[in-house]
C-alpha cells in the first residue's frame, strides 16, 4: 500500500491533484525530517505549501526550502488548476 505522506513524485503529484488550490500555492502534508519534506516515514507530519509559479516549497512559516525546476510553471510544468478547463 502507497503510504501518500512520503515524499517522492508520485506522491506529491497525487496530493496536487487531490487538494485545492487557493492563494496561489497547494497546500500539501508530509512526514517531515528536520523541517524538511522526508522520503520515508516519519514520527512527524507537517504541512508545507508548494507554489507552481516558481517552483518552490515553504515550510508552515512560509520560508522557502526548495525549489523543483521540474515543478515550475515557468518552466512547463501544467498543475491540476491549469488542467481543469482543457
Amino acid at each position: 500500500m502507497n503510504d501518500i505522506l512520503i515524499f517522492n513524485d508520485e506522491n506529491f503529484l497525487s496530493q496536487l491533484s487531490s487538494v485545492e488550490y487557493a492563494g496561489g500555492r497547494y497546500k500539501l502534508q508530509f512526514y517531515s525530517e528536520n523541517g524538511r519534506p522526508s522520503s520515508v516515514a516519519t514520527e512527524v507530519v507537517d504541512t508545507f505549501y508548494f507554489y507552481p509559479s516558481g517552483g518552490t516549497i515553504r515550510d508552515k512559516e512560509y520560508n522557502i526550502i526548495e525549489y523543483f525546476p521540474k515543478y515550475d510553471t515557468y518552466r512547463g510544468f501544467k498543475p491540476p488548476h491549469l488542467m481543469e478547463n482543457k
